[in-house]
């Protein structure tokens, strides 16, 4: 193996490599619902064929080897000599896992293993079970092949050219040098062109016997057919239009010759116009138009052009940019939202129409460009979901379970780093789904379900959030059965468990350590799944819910929102110092009289709605000799919501709703419990950021 080429080829073949491999992840366990689809069986086969050829051209033997064992039997399924089953899917699947390890392996710059032997000569017994036909390798369909010769027998029934071919025609025609004639031929009868004479063109321009009229040549001209396709052009238009190419100087044809080197056995020789041994230059006889010839001519003209702009390629309409350069640019509309901030409060205080009127157009210029610019750093969710069949399909066959996968919304936008970071909690949460959610088929079946459960995964935009549902028609979950279970396991007592609703006993599948499972296997049992799941969304300021229903399934919420880089916030007052917090947390916000409160187990809380809520006096978290002040009777209290924990702060003052581009802190204030970052208000002022999660962690525990 050799790496030593050049940067951007190794580039291109990464970017173009990762797309097909994803792709084909989908499409082997798509295989295995459709196992007749040539479409699918063509499509896999190129995909392992165009890996195989860029890897050839790195000199990746290893992976050549693998993905050629893939081709080929893919070749032998596609052209029907065996047939797919379960057996040999668990075996092109675990090809795929190695070149994908090997692909991985490529990325990192490191030295590439063989893959596993028995699992080449699985490929190579799967191959040669059936002594297919061997197929050259010339077959592999391209992806858009050009238009097929015509047989010779079917040359009476073929019809007209299409505009397209058409198009392509009068290119090829752009570019051919006008060649005098030889010799002196009988004039032509109205300066059009005959239909030996456009067969012999064809040949010149495709060659003989490679045109799609190939085989008229030696013929009778065919018959017209009334029942074509009314976007084919006629006799009259394509005649109308050589007309008007004449007259341009642009019909001129090379000589004849090309008639003779169709080399297949001729008809009796029937008798043919002098102009078929060689056709006078056309451009040298201009015909007399009419004004009806004219008017039909210029609306041939005007159609086949309007055909030809349309049918030009387009240019490629995409570039590679660095995420580096991306990220750079966020940050630079971070600090013009920071400075249009600014201008909007300074705007306020004074009574200037002019001013408010550019202060208006600058707010909404500005907020435009951090849209787009946030869109660049936009990839669909399918980058995650697309993983998830193949999950689904191991696990039904591990788990002995029938499971039907159903995605939607695929194309949610979301922020880069986010769609890297929710891989973990998805795949979480669907294991949990099939293993714990879904039944076994009789089980299923005694219940009166069908024997094969649903896992529904879907996103969806919610203004600035995205919405997670990952639900199942599963057994449920038990409500009572959690709260013997955290007793069991020494989580709480039995009063307080007592005192749990439903909802807080379905949140207890995300504490640390708990499961339902008796028995640990390689798929659940450990109980560090579903902390993982709620760690890893509460970092990136997302919530969770969970409603369940026994016997009919659960359905698992996830909010998150849809950049890191520029956050929504509430900003708020302690002892004339700025916070922000997370507005994607922030529930509601009232006034309170904080003589009125309870307390639970040492604990102040409020009622909300007939439930009672821990309270916290934030500045007795964040402001440095306030431990121990005397509270308010009055103050704002700010619900808040945690992964699936609501709580409310107390804060001295609300200054309301804005944009803030997060800063990291210096080093002085690094690591603080309870900060993520920091940025500039629209007054001047610096704010902290507050990291919720990390803040309850380290002070209400």
């Amino acid at each position: 193996m050799s790496l030593e080429v050049d940067q951007e080829i190794l580039e291109d073949f990464l970017v173009e490599a990762g797309e097909i491999l994803e792709q084909l992840s989908e499409q082997l366990v798509d295989l295995e619902q459709r196992p007749d689809d040539s479409d699918l069986l063509n499509a896999i086969f190129r995909g392992f064929h165009t890996v195989k050829g860029g890897a050839g051209f790195l000199q990746l033997e290893p992976m050549v080897d693998c993905c050629h064992n893939a081709e080929n039997l893919f070749d032998m399924l596609r052209n029907g000599d065996i047939k797919v089953t379960s057996e040999l899917m668990d075996v092109v699947l675990q090809a795929l896992d190695s070149v994908n390890v090997m692909f991985e392996a490529v990325r990192n710059g490191e030295v590439l293993e063989q893959a596993n032997p028995q699992l080449i000569q699985a490929l190579v017994a799967f191959t040669k079970g059936e002594a297919p036909k061997p197929v050259a390798a010339e077959t592999v369909p391209a992806p858009a092949p050009a238009p097929a010769p015509v047989p010779a027998s079917s040359a009476p029934n073929s019809q007209d050219p299409t505009i397209d071919e058409f198009d392509m025609l009068l290119d090829d025609l752009g570019d051919l040098p006008e060649v005098a004639p030889e010799v002196n031929e009988a004039p032509v009868d109205d300066g059009l062109i005959t239909d030996d004479e456009f067969d012999a063109l064809l040949d010149e321009l495709h060659g003989p016997g490679k045109g799609p009229d190939a085989a008229v040549a030696t013929k009778e001209p065919p018959a017209v057919d009334d029942s074509a396709d009314p976007e084919l052009i006629t006799d009259d238009e394509f005649e109308a239009l050589l007309d008007e190419l004449q007259a341009q100087g642009k019909g001129a044809f090379v000589e004849a010759p090309a008639v003779e080197a169709v080399h297949e056995p001729a008809p009796a020789p029937t008798p043919a116009p002098a102009a078929v041994v060689a056709p006078a230059p056309v451009a040298a006889v201009a015909p007399t138009p009419t004004p009806v010839a004219e008017k039909k001519e210029s609306a041939v003209s005007a159609v086949v052009k309007a055909a030809h702009q349309q049918a030009k390629p387009q240019p490629e309409s995409n570039v590679r940019v660095d995420t580096r350069l991306l990220d750079k640019i966020m940050n630079m509309v971070g600090e013009l939202v920071l400075v249009r901030n600014r201008l909007v409060r300074l705007g306020v205080t004074r009574e200037d129409e002019e001013m408010a009127k550019a202060l208006g157009t600058l707010d909404m210029v500005t907020a435009d460009l951090q849209m787009s610019v946030m869109k660049t750093r936009m990839q669909p969710v399918k980058k995650v979901f697309g993983r998830f069949p193949r999950l689904i399909r191991d696990l039904s066959r591990n788990l002995k379970k029938e499971i039907r996968l159903e995605l939607r919304g695929e194309e949610t936008d979301l922020d880069k780093n986010l769609v890297e970071a929710l891989a973990d909690p998805l795949i979480h949460l669907v294991r949990n789904a099939v293993d714990h959610g879904i039944e076994a088929p009789d089980v299923r079946a005694a219940a009166g379900k069908d024997r094969e459960g649903h896992v529904l995964l879907s996103a969806e935009q919610e203004g600035d959030h995205i919405l997670l549902i990952i639900q199942d028609d599963g057994a449920g979950m038990d409500a009572e059965k959690l709260r013997e279970l955290a007793i069991e396991r020494g989580m709480m007592d039995a009063e307080a468990a007592r005192r749990l609703t439903e909802q807080e006993c379905f949140n207890l599948i995300f504490a640390a350590g708990f499961s339902t499972k008796k028995e640990i296997s390689d798929v659940s049992g450990r109980g560090v799944g579903m902390d993982v799941v709620k760690t890893k969304i509460t970092q990136l300021n997302g919530t969770l819910s969970i409603d369940s229903v026994i016997g009919q399934g659960s359905r698992i919420a996830i909010q998150v929102p849809l950049t890191l880089a520029i956050m929504p916030t509430l900003m708020v007052i302690l002892e004339e110092q700025a916070f922000a917090l997370p507005l994607v947390n922030v529930n509601e916000i009232f006034n309170l009289d904080l003589t009125k409160t309870n307390v639970v187990d040492g604990q102040q809380v409020i009622i909300v709605r007939d439930q009672a809520l821990p309270l916290f006096h934030l500045k007795r978290w964040l402001i440095d000799g306030l431990q121990s002040a005397d509270l308010p009777e009055q103050g704002h209290v700010v619900i808040v919501t945690v992964g699936t924990q609501r709580v409310g702060f107390v804060v001295d003052q609300l200054v309301g709703q804005e944009e803030v581009v997060i800063k990291p802190l210096g080093t002085i204030l690094h690591g603080t419990p309870g900060l993520s970052g920091a940025t500039i208000t629209g007054d001047g002022r610096i704010a902290l950021i507050i990291d919720i999660p990390n803040l309850l962690k380290h002070y209400a525990s």
